[in-house]
């Protein structure tokens, strides 16, 4: 209600730290990020994924399983909120801010993207790991064979944003097919048609070249697992080289493969605001 301060969770339960807390909230503020720092703090998970360690979504996830502490007790409530001042663990490992790093990569073949594999032998970070000191991840997934666009940040919630099922960013391929795609096949993209895990269908779909029907560009919304590669298996081809072109409005433009750098300002502007698709 308006004129009530928000109510914040006891973390330590030291009297040290409520007098601390206590001198935050009744200090003069010099500016509204203090004046919200200081009486409201900011929720645990949202605290997890500002430090470069994971998405809010996984942050969850490890505040479930017991792994954060707050000025050494572990926490296990997901409303709870955190201040500048306070001791934020993972794994007995002190988390802090870090300056927030964009940085896109034509992705080549034979890279996995995942950073959880133990007996991967090239992965996407090999080839960005002079992009800074901070922690970067991939925002979503390109299997080992697939090459081209792929955002790496430490934002956990523009992470969140453009991974979450309900955002659906566009995405386009250029496929290039084991045989000639036919017409009626391309229509049937194009209307939809049912897989194991739901119905799917393209936003548009077309030849690149009418002299080779093997090369086919594909656009569609869904982040579905392998979505592409199914699509066409479904329909009885086989992949033989899969590019992504595009990534909710950033292009590998200029960007030989292996190669990245990082965001501008205005594409960073436009990806948290929405007006990519």
């Amino acid at each position: 209600m308006k004129g009530k301060r928000p109510v914040r969770k006891s973390i330590s339960g030291s009297k040290d730290h409520r007098s601390a807390y206590k001198e935050r909230s009744t200090s003069t503020d010099k500016n509204n990020k203090r004046s919200v720092d200081r009486e409201e703090g900011i929720r645990l998970n949202r605290y997890l994924a500002s430090t470069g360690l994971c998405s809010r979504r996984e942050a969850d996830e490890f505040i479930k399983a017991g792994l954060i502490t707050v000025n050494g007790k572990t926490i296990s409530e997901f409303g709870t909120r955190v201040f500048s001042s306070d001791d934020v663990r993972y794994n007995g490992e002190k988390l802090k801010t870090e300056k927030p790093v964009y940085v896109l990569l034509n992705k080549p073949k034979d890279y996995v993207t995942t950073t959880k594999d133990p007996f991967a032998k090239k992965t996407v970070l090999d080839l960005v790991r002079n992009a800074g000191k901070q922690r970067i991840f991939p925002v979503g997934r390109l299997d080992r064979n697939t090459t081209g666009v792929l955002l790496l940040t430490n934002d956990g919630e523009l992470t969140d944003r453009l991974t979450h099922p309900g955002y659906n960013k566009m995405k386009i391929y250029n496929v290039t097919l084991n045989k000639s795609l036919r017409g009626d096949h391309m229509k049937q993209i194009l209307e939809g048609f049912d897989l194991e895990d739901g119905f799917i269908k393209a936003d548009a779909i077309n030849y690149v070249d009418l002299s080779d029907k093997k090369q086919i560009g594909i656009e569609l919304h869904s982040g579905r697992n392998k979505i592409v590669r199914r699509i066409f298996e479904h329909l009885g081809y086989e992949i033989r080289k899969l590019d992504r072109v595009y990534f909710a409005g950033l292009t590998k433009k200029g960007l030989t493969r292996g190669k990245w750098r990082y965001l501008s300002d205005k594409e960073i502007s436009m990806l948290k605001i929405g007006v990519y698709k």
